[in-house]
């Protein structure tokens, strides 16, 4: 039992807490899986739609008339899920007031200033508008100017409506909405340690929340739960208030790092669960008015709430699989002679099969995917269906095989001593164009690399703040690594750097700064288009006369893009931002920035065409005989060849093999 007096813990990505009472067990129930079907509000319920099947909008007794509309939401939890999610719903929702809070007071303090904890392409733009609020202004509202359009279109200013808070009472008391996303990783120790999933967290949030939210609340499961996880949340809510009416949802995310905003302006479902109950129907209702400000409502669906709990997992489980699938496929093209690319190009044509995911090279990284396939195995387990968790356990297996691999054969072909020598990782973050290092791939073929006792073990990104990077490998590899305590791990500022005098570079990350591309005429093209590929074309005319939030924000994109000098491009081309929150004096971050030179995550920067690195140029300061191991694919073969680099790549045909 969670006492009365428990706190909301810290929300930290990386947190690994004991205890676990979450039911992962399904027991009987009343409920059922009904067929999926979208959110439409054109029809009501009766007693045939009630049991047959689930068009929301049909079991919502005029949801509009009897359900008071969401003015006010909170976010529990400031990570990578609630920070974006609640950002764009503020962003849509300018008339409602939206509260992250979290207890880490750092995290929250970075999201009130220039310096936002994470980082996701389009995020920055987002949070000028609805932490910051934002101008009354004016655009043309056509492309040309024109005797039909001449006259611009007028754009209202707007108060901010997003928030940062460490005042976790008040906000949920205060909320029609409470939104639960915090952390939910591995159990590392206890009964079903290395699968099931650690709910320590979450439960310390459900009973803060239970104390806290005001009558008729809707809870909603942000965070990634095992299915039957909303009973425990029913269960706790009515220890706490007993008598005191809440609504359960669970309304997973879908979002990818390094495109969460993209995924959450344009998601491809909305996927909400709710009990098989009016009073259910009604709250699904609610929150999915929320979404419809932007989403078509074609593509908001409802199932019942373990189900909705479920298809997370099996989601992400699926794809896992077939990142898997093809990496054990690269080992056959490897022994063969075949190309991978080749087969994945093959196979992928088939429209059963598809080409996404289908990408070989060191494996998945990331806080959803092996943690959900483990899930799923634990949940199989305590079915008693041992050959459906063997099944799922093989993705996670041939995961870690992918990555052994990769690292054994860079020790093989340093003729199986990496003594004396230096090795350069280029690329931490598990996947480009984020900072999240969460089950980074990198960070554990840094701890096979340490073990063979180099001299130097290099590491860039993009991305991630070198100290921030430093602190994390001393957390998680140990101090006695780093380079300042005796070890051979160096974390650089750029490239260059960490590759001089380096004896084989691997590429962990397949940031666009490290692909080595041929232009038709054969040359390497250094250059990458900003938004390479998010850019947008001109939204104007706009549809209504005053345009969309959404229209506004692609215009603005559109104009950055447009300009002719790439040093020149305007930080604010509509003339509607407000300033940014002033740092203090003591801000950790810019001191950081002003030791190392490097300016955080380029949120200012973001629509400034970045550079690939000058592979010629590596090849200049690298000892010989210039080993690049390309664990991404990002790399022409031929054309480093061509320079004079010993290319290995995973599954990949290379005339140095």
């Amino acid at each position: 039992m969670i006492p009365l007096s428990t706190t909301l813990p810290e929300v930290e990505e990386n947190v690994t807490l004991d205890a676990s009472t979450a039911p992962t067990t399904p027991e009987g129930s009343g409920s059922f899986s009904p067929v999926l079907r979208p959110f439409d509000d054109s029809t009501q319920l009766t007693p045939k739609t009630r049991n047959n099947s689930r068009s929301l909008s049909s079991t919502l007794f005029d949801t509009t008339a009897r359900t008071p509309p969401v003015r006010n939401i909170c976010c529990v939890g400031a990570g990578y899920v609630g920070g974006p999610t609640a950002a764009v719903i503020a962003f849509q929702n300018p008339h409602i007031q939206v509260n992250v809070v979290d207890r880490d007071e750092k995290r929250i303090r970075r999201w009130n200033s220039q310096h936002p904890p994470i980082y996701e392409p389009g995020l920055n733009d987002i949070l000028r508008i609805a932490r910051d609020g934002a101008r009354e202004c004016a655009v043309e509202s056509a492309p040309t100017k024109s005797e039909e359009n001449k006259d611009p279109a007028s754009i209202s200013s707007r108060k901010s409506n997003l928030f940062f808070t460490t005042d976790v009472a008040r906000c949920i008391s205060e909320a029609d909405v409470v939104l639960i996303a915090v952390n939910t990783p591995t159990k590392s120790r206890g009964s079903g340690a290395g699968s099931a999933t650690d709910m320590a967290a979450f439960e310390a949030v459900t009973a803060v929340v239970a104390q806290h939210a005001r009558p008729g609340a809707i809870i909603v499961e942000k965070s990634t739960v095992p299915c039957r996880t909303a009973k425990l949340v029913e269960d706790t809510l009515s220890l706490y208030r007993p008598g005191v009416h809440f609504e359960v949802l669970s309304n997973p995310e879908f979002l990818a790092a390094g495109t969460a905003i993209k995924d959450l302006l344009h998601a491809d479902r909305i996927l909400i669960g709710s009990r098989n109950s009016p009073s259910g129907y009604r709250a699904a209702g609610a929150l999915a008015s929320v979404y419809a400000s932007w989403i078509p409502r074609s593509r908001i669906i409802t199932t019942n709430v373990f189900s909705s709990e479920l298809a997370k997992l099996v989601a992400n489980s699926m794809l896992a699989q077939r990142i898997s699938s093809i990496n054990s496929i690269a080992a056959v093209c490897d022994a063969t002679g075949a190309d991978v690319d080749e087969v994945a190009s093959a196979i992928g044509a088939d429209p059963r099969i598809g080409s996404k995911f289908l990408k070989a090279g060191i494996g998945f990284g990331g806080s959803c995917f092996k943690k959900d396939v483990l899930s799923l195995v634990y949940l199989a387990e305590t079915l008693i269906l041992p050959e459906v968790a063997d099944y799922w356990r093989a993705v996670i297996t041939m995961n870690e095989y992918s990555r052994n691999r990769f690292v054994h054969r860079v020790v093989k072909c340093l003729n199986n001593t990496l003594a004396g020598k230096k090795v350069t990782v280029l690329g931490y973050a598990f996947k480009k164009d984020t900072n999240d290092t969460r089950e980074s791939p990198a960070l554990d073929i840094i701890r096979t690399l340490e073990e063979e006792g180099p001299r130097e073990i290099a590491i860039f990104d993009p991305c991630c703040i070198p100290a921030q990077m430093t602190d994390e490998i001393r957390r998680f590899v140990g101090p006695s690594v780093l380079q300042g305590n005796g070890g051979p791990v160096a974390v650089y500022a750029d490239a260059y750097s960490a590759c001089n005098e380096s004896d084989a570079v691997l590429i962990t990350t397949e940031f666009d700064e490290f692909a080595y591309v041929l232009n038709p005429k054969g040359e390497a093209d250094l250059t990458i288009p900003v938004r390479a590929k998010a850019r947008l074309p001109d939204p104007r005319p706009f549809a209504q006369a005053e345009p969309t939030e959404t229209e506004l924000l692609a215009l603005q994109t559109y104009l950055m893009q447009e300009a002719e000098d790439p040093a020149a491009i305007p930080e604010d081309p509509l003339d509607r931002l407000n300033p940014v929150p002033a740092c203090s004096e003591d801000c950790p971050d810019c001191q950081v920035e002003k030791a190392t030179g490097k300016t955080g995550y380029g949120a200012s920067k973001e629509h400034v065409p970045k550079n690939r690195v000058d592979w010629k140029k590596i090849y200049c300061h690298m000892r010989k005989p210039h080993w690049v191991f390309d664990g991404r694919g990002v790399l022409d073969i031929a054309g480093m060849e061509r320079i004079g680099f010993k290319v290995q790549s995973v599954g990949r045909h290379s005339r140095a093999q």
